[in-house]
């Protein structure tokens, strides 16, 4: 493998490489942020590309493992990061038959107008609350939520083991860690054609469709460079949270991480 697709180690890595590029220190966020606001109206289409339709099936299996409650003395207090589009919060809600109320969070304005959209044409706006700021530094009071929930959002924060520390200090005893994220592939021959389709098609393919080629590479870029399972695992734990476990999607290509904060 070349040396600039080896994934990172570690968080230090993470927050100085945007892709297989290395920046400086604070410079990473802004340059995610503008990957997100060109692709913000298309975002259930740049995730159809990336994974070829398989998300939809991933978030599914997602929400299957959390099973969010349907009854109980109060409401689930839910707060999705990096979800602007509220895709994962709307699901939550809906399987959850209105137990649960979400809280949707995201740096990302662009993306928080397409969730708002969306919620109100599914009549969900009254179950969704909508803030925009960092992952890094949630302005929320300590154990105020019963879950914390990120898909696809992760490897694009610079700061990975700060928003691990956040998650677990907002968080209630008793919560629940969850996130979905690109992993890394271990199936036999099945790596191979991945890397082939990822790099060869999806950014070409991304610009004919939207016209934005760059921000397509840089997010199957950035996909290589996020710890693998193991070692996502291990920041997990080492944020403080306990019962870590991972289940892979598709071979690898996708994987759920849950921890709990007991």
């Amino acid at each position: 493998m070349n040396q600039s697709r080896e994934r990172s180690s570690g968080a230090d890595d993470m927050a100085k490489s945007f892709g297989f590029r290395d920046v400086d220190q604070g410079s990473k966020q802004p340059l995610v942020n503008e990957v997100f606001h060109q692709v913000a109206s298309r975002y259930d289409l740049m995730n159809d590309l990336m994974s070829a339709g398989m998300h939809r099936i991933w978030k599914s299996a997602f929400i299957s493992w959390l099973a969010p409650a349907r009854s109980g003395a109060r409401p689930l207090d839910v707060l999705d990061v990096a979800g602007g589009t509220a895709d994962i919060a709307m699901k939550i809600t809906e399987r959850s038959q209105g137990h649960a109320r979400a809280t949707v969070f995201d740096i990302n304005g662009s993306m928080l107008g397409v969730g708002r959209e969306r919620a109100q044409k599914r009549n969900l706006a009254d179950q969704l609350t909508f803030c925009q700021g960092n992952a890094e530094d949630l302005p929320f009071e300590d154990k105020c939520f019963d879950v914390y929930t990120i898909a696809f959002g992760i490897r694009n924060v610079p700061r990975i083991d700060k928003a691990l520390q956040e998650a677990y200090r907002v968080l209630r005893p008793g919560g629940r860690f969850m996130c979905l994220e690109f992993s890394n592939v271990d199936v036999p021959m099945l790596d191979t054609i991945y890397d082939r389709i990822s790099f060869d098609i999806i950014p070409p393919l991304g610009g004919m469709v939207t016209g934005d080629a760059e921000s397509y590479r840089y997010l199957v870029e950035s996909i290589r460079k996020f710890p693998n399972q193991s070692r996502f695992k291990n920041m997990i734990e080492t944020a403080g949270f306990e019962r870590v476990s991972f289940r892979n999607l598709s071979g690898g290509i996708s994987a759920m991480h849950s921890g709990w904060k007991i």
